[in-house]
């Protein structure tokens, strides 16, 4: 089912792309407008699509209940606000505050029951991305873009009931990470739009270790990896 809204956010994506491209090459020169402002503001909404790194312990291969721990992706969205300040023609800073609503499962199968067993973690982030994008030399009214930077997130849901069970792994509420990605921007006469794919890494361990819980122990470390198509409305 994953794949296949994955293929239909991509077709639609791809439509809206063709749209505005024809739009766009009509050669008004709209980004000329835009090129004075050194700096600018805009909103972002975007999907998500979140998992785990899992890095299993040696008291993995050691278990004979725990035959499989890995990570299952589950969807989500996200909500913010841009700031860009431009460096130079090619160059932006740019920090993006966001609400991001993620879904990630820990997925256990055990040997002797054979029962599987799903950890869903639920997740509302708040997040503070701060990027450095490079611009091309504009084409009519379009311009690619890639960025890369960091991004802190603190989850505010970590202290439900729910997540803070006895017999659930735990997951740290922070984590660090560090994002890339692509994307083109759209010049209209009144606004920037701007389809962007990224890709973030964690490169913390948001792993809370606890030696009483066998799921926590076959495992070493996680870490947090994310893919969002993001739809930013700036001017």
């Amino acid at each position: 089912m994953l794949n296949i809204h994955r293929k239909k956010i991509i077709g639609c994506l791809a439509l809206v792309l063709v749209f505005l491209t024809a739009q766009a090459q009509r050669g008004n020169y709209n980004y000329l407008d835009f090129a004075s402002k050194p700096y600018y503001f805009g909103i972002t909404i975007g999907y998500n699509n979140a998992n785990f790194k899992v890095f299993h312990s040696k008291n993995f291969i050691l278990n004979d209940s725990i035959a499989t721990a890995e990570s299952i992706s589950g969807p989500g969205f996200n909500l913010g606000i841009i700031t860009n300040l431009k460096i130079g023609n090619n160059f932006d800073l740019r920090l993006l505050p966001t609400l991001s609503f993620a879904e990630r499962n820990l997925a256990y199968t055990q040997t002797r029951e054979d029962v599987f067993r799903d950890r869903k973690v639920e997740s509302v982030f708040v997040e503070l991305p701060f990027h450095v994008r490079y611009k091309s030399e504009p084409y009519n009214d379009i311009r690619l873009f890639v960025i890369a930077g960091v991004k802190y997130s603190f989850d505010v849901a970590s202290d439900s009931r729910t997540r803070q069970a006895a017999d659930l792994v735990k997951i740290s509420p922070t984590d660090f990470a560090v994002e890339y990605g692509v994307g083109a921007q759209f010049f209209f006469p009144y606004f920037i739009f701007s389809p962007e794919f990224k890709m973030s890494h964690g490169v913390s361990n948001i792993l809370i270790f606890d030696q009483d819980l066998r799921q926590s122990t076959v495992l070493e470390k996680i870490l947090s990896r994310t893919f969002t198509i993001s739809f930013n409305f700036e001017g």
